[in-house]
């Protein structure tokens, strides 16, 4: 999402996408499509976790202490190798459990993230793929719907979202139409829906930014 569509009037948001509320037309968004890419999340394909280890150690800084093991070594400076090398392997496990994790989070993201989903195309409601959602594209939200992508909201109507996976909340997030301040943190973006996050209450209606 746009780093400054929260903070956005609708008028100006909309303009600034080319896009109106009743949404794009068909040539239109498949040329969108074409020049974003597919709406999927990033994910590194066939990553093991031997890949993930190994690939700690090729930083800089990693590097050079590797050598200062092996000079160490050299010299018979043992009792200084095996400090180092207790540091270096110390800094790959803490880095590999991190980008483990981020992995796995990823991919468990993607598991979520809604397979169709309902948009205005040509100024009809139709259900598309969520992966053909391009920026500009309205999509309409209702109790139940996961969300496609990140988008900031037009209409709502007692809307609420769970954003749990994002925030770690249990409690449900209110959702106002309204115009943010710019340095607004993520979490309290009350105007803008997230990708694999889901609607618990009301509906709403939205443009991906």
């Amino acid at each position: 999402m746009s780093s400054e569509s929260h903070s956005m009037e609708k008028k100006q948001l909309l303009e600034s996408l080319k896009a109106t509320e009743k949404g794009l037309n068909t040539q239109e968004a498949e040329r969108r499509l074409q020049e974003y890419g597919p709406n999927e999340l990033a994910t590194k394909k066939g990553t093991s976790a031997l890949s993930i280890f190994l690939g700690q150690f090729k930083d800089i800084f990693v590097i050079m202490l590797l050598v200062a093991i092996c000079i160490s070594v050299a010299i018979n400076e043992l009792v200084d190798a095996a400090t180092i090398a207790t540091i270096v392997f110390l800094n790959a496990i803490v880095g590999f459990i991190q980008e483990y994790r981020s992995e796995k989070a990823m991919e468990a993201m993607k598991q979520l993230t809604a397979p169709k989903a309902r948009v205005l195309r040509d100024g009809k409601e139709q259900f598309i793929q969520s992966r053909e959602i391009v920026p500009g594209d309205i999509v309409l939200l209702e109790a139940g719907d996961r969300i496609p992508a990140d988008a900031r909201l037009l209409e709502v109507v007692d809307l609420k979202t769970d954003e749990a996976i994002l925030t770690g909340e249990s409690t449900a997030v209110a959702k106002k139409d309204v115009v943010l301040s710019e340095k607004t943190a993520v979490a309290d973006m009350k105007n803008s829906v997230f990708m694999a996050t889901h609607v618990t209450y009301g509906r709403g209606k939205a443009v991906i930014a």
